[in-house]
């Protein structure tokens, strides 16, 4: 039998070690080969080799009928990116099999990515994945199976003048607290841009005015929105990516935030161009109020791959201009741990206008770091040093000024 004879069978990608996953773009070559080892010879008929890419949704919703009558609704979709298929190694034309001799064989294997490609995702209610399985097929015997999974990372270049504008709103909201009018609460945000990496710093510049008679506290968070499509319905989950909390603002009182910073950690870059799946990010600014909802401004963000440039805009702050480098990439781990649920952060009776704060704990290190490490570069030229001997002494010839005319 080939299972005692048969000691190795993987597929081994080029430019990647074993345990760690593959990194693609769209339109790249993937080679690689197949490594088959035996300890003795043994009969084969045929190796072959499959590269699959594509998008799946799936999920279930119940129904009711009428009083007694429930049923369950299930709701799919896929959307194929990549479709390959090499045969290795070929029955012979006289219907006999090959022999392979004892020990290790190679098969090389060459394909080409398509051009329009949408980033490797693991979401609640779909994912986009690739991988490459070859099988090897022997005279009366099962098919014997390998399979290689790799990632594709689709580039999202944000130095281009739609992600470089600035993302300013405002918003107010008038507090009420059993038909009593108790003031307004008011608040203006602004980030210098749209387009950001993971690893960057944005600064929020805020005003919150707090004209109620009761403290507010002021909050701001990264949600991550999933949307998957199918037959013409959507279903969305928002998780919680990061998030701050600001001081509390007495009653009466103003606070401004002066670029205050949120570190985006590694999260999967946006997915905008799936018919099935999409990977929205936005920016929500919340200002707690008591005993009435809660006040939310909402810009839009766009998580890319490509950093912005050191010498690219004028209008990037400092702190933007930390990350720039593609090393977050080799932190994602092959199975990465989810973001917590966006129903698990809020309350369940305001789960869609609401941001729960962060423990104290985790925002010790927030603005802490290189933050403030580039400001050397607005240095200006000292002032001359201070002497008690005049540079330019009035000459002898001078006549002197009466103090009295």
């Amino acid at each position: 039998m080939i299972f005692d004879r048969l000691k190795r069978f993987l597929i081994l990608l080029e430019g990647t070690e074993r345990d760690v996953p593959a990194a693609f773009s769209p339109g790249q070559a993937v080679s690689g080969r197949v490594v088959l080892e035996l300890a003795a010879a043994a009969r084969v008929g045929a190796l072959r080799l499959r590269a699959v890419g594509a998008a799946r949704v799936h999920w279930t919703e119940s129904r009711s009928a009428g009083s007694s009558t429930a049923y369950t609704q299930s709701y799919s979709d896929q959307v194929e990116f990549l479709s390959h298929r090499d045969a290795l190694l070929a029955p012979p034309d006289n219907g006999e099999v090959t022999v392979l001799p004892a020990g290790r064989h190679e098969f090389p294997f060459t394909f080409q990515l398509p051009e329009t490609l949408a980033t490797s995702f693991e979401g609640k209610h779909g994912s986009v994945r690739y991988w490459v399985k070859a099988k090897l097929h022997r005279p009366w015997s099962a098919v014997k199976k390998v399979k290689k999974e790799f990632t594709v990372i689709e580039p999202i270049d944000i130095n281009t003048p739609a992600l470089l504008a600035p993302q300013a709103g405002a918003k107010e909201k008038l507090a009420r607290a059993w038909y009593c009018n108790r003031g307004q609460v008011s608040v203006t945000a602004k980030i210098d841009r749209k387009g950001y990496t993971p690893g960057e710093f944005i600064p929020i510049f805020a005003e919150i005015d707090n004209c109620t008679s009761r403290a507010v506290v002021p909050k701001v968070a990264i949600i991550q929105t999933q949307t998957f499509i199918a037959r013409g319905t959507k279903k969305q989950k928002k998780l919680v990516v990061t998030s701050i909390v600001g001081d509390s603002i007495a009653a009466g009182k103003r606070e401004v935030w002066h670029g205050r910073a949120l570190k985006i950690p590694p999260v999967a870059p946006s997915i905008l161009q799936c018919r099935i799946i999409q990977v929205e990010y936005s920016l929500k600014v919340c200002v707690d109020i008591p005993g009435t909802s809660k006040l939310l401004l909402e810009l839009p963000l766009v998580i890319g791959t490509i950093p912005l440039h050191p010498f690219g805009s004028r209008t990037s702050s400092v702190s933007s201009q930390y990350s720039v480098s593609l090393d977050w990439l080799s932190t994602i781990p092959e199975q990465p741990e989810a973001p917590p649920e966006y129903s698990s952060v809020v309350s369940s009776p305001e789960a869609e206008q609401s941001l729960a704060p962060p423990c104290r704990s985790e925002l010790g290190g927030i603005l802490e770091g290189p933050f403030f490490a580039y400001i050397q570069e607005f240095r200006f030229r000292p002032p001359p040093l201070y002497s008690e001997i005049d540079p330019n002494p009035p000459s002898d010839n001078i006549r002197p000024r009466c103090m009295t005319c």
